[in-house]
């Protein structure tokens, strides 16, 4: 299993594709206007029924947003560490992690980068599943949650987020297994469920991909985005972008 090291970004060159706070107007600002009039046509109509928040615009694509290089993964030597705030510590392997309940989740995404992709499927597995099924559990005391990925890599949210229906442990996209640069093999992903009258939605960024570990905290600490200038809640429908 990787370490765990906190996150530091002083130094560091610029991620592939992720931006730092001023750089996202200046580097994204039209690039949607290349788009085509389909696209624009259905970005009225999604707009039309609410869903669309301020500041984004709908894509048919799926940009590649992350930090660092795609990691390896060996099926034999992955695990899921789940610790913290926990009646017991928990590890599953992989062929353990496959067995546990899926689900299947309809939502729509949005990225801090202004980027929206709207009726995503994702299959994985609920942590609001297995609470409500006793197979993880939490004390109390545990109310943040926070993601722990390879190299380091850290994103934290809060319980109520990360026990929402909208919070997934995902494996699979559309209905194929995650490719390596959006996370295979694990990622967390949170979005908005259309329909639902919740509009407590994080940025896309607020699921970190290529999952390790998942430490429930009492308190809350920032995660790498968080601490290099990015709002630590992060809701779309108030523009939370940067802190």
């Amino acid at each position: 299993m990787a370490k765990f090291w906190p996150a530091r970004v002083a130094g560091r060159a610029r991620p592939r594709g992720l931006l730092f706070p001023g750089q996202v107007e200046r580097e994204w600002g039209d690039m949607f206007a290349l788009l085509g009039k389909d696209r624009r046509q259905n970005e009225e109509k999604i707009k039309g029924e609410g869903r669309l928040p301020p500041g984004q615009s709908l894509t048919q694509k799926f940009p590649v947003l992350h930090y660092g290089p795609v990691p390896r993964f060996d099926p034999a030597q992955w695990d899921l560490r789940v610790f913290g705030e926990v009646v017991s510590e928990m590890r599953w392997n992989w062929e353990e992690f496959q067995r546990l309940p899926r689900t299947q989740v309809k939502m729509d995404i949005h990225c801090v980068t202004r980027w929206s992709k709207f009726d995503t499927v994702w299959e994985g597995v609920s942590l609001r599943t297995l609470v409500n099924q006793g197979i993880l559990q939490l004390k109390p005391s545990a109310h943040f949650l926070m993601q722990h990925c390879e190299y380091g890599f850290t994103v934290n949210v809060p319980l109520e987020i990360a026990l929402s229906e909208a919070f997934l442990l995902a494996t699979h996209f559309n209905g194929e297994p995650l490719t390596p640069e959006h996370g295979f093999p694990l990622r967390g992903v949170v979005g908005y469920i259309p329909g639902k009258n919740d509009r407590n939605t994080p940025y896309f960024w607020k699921g970190g991909k290529w999952l390790r570990g998942l430490e429930f905290m009492r308190d809350d600490r920032l995660g790498f985005w968080e601490q290099a200038g990015y709002h630590n809640e992060a809701n779309v429908w108030k523009e939370q972008r940067f802190g």
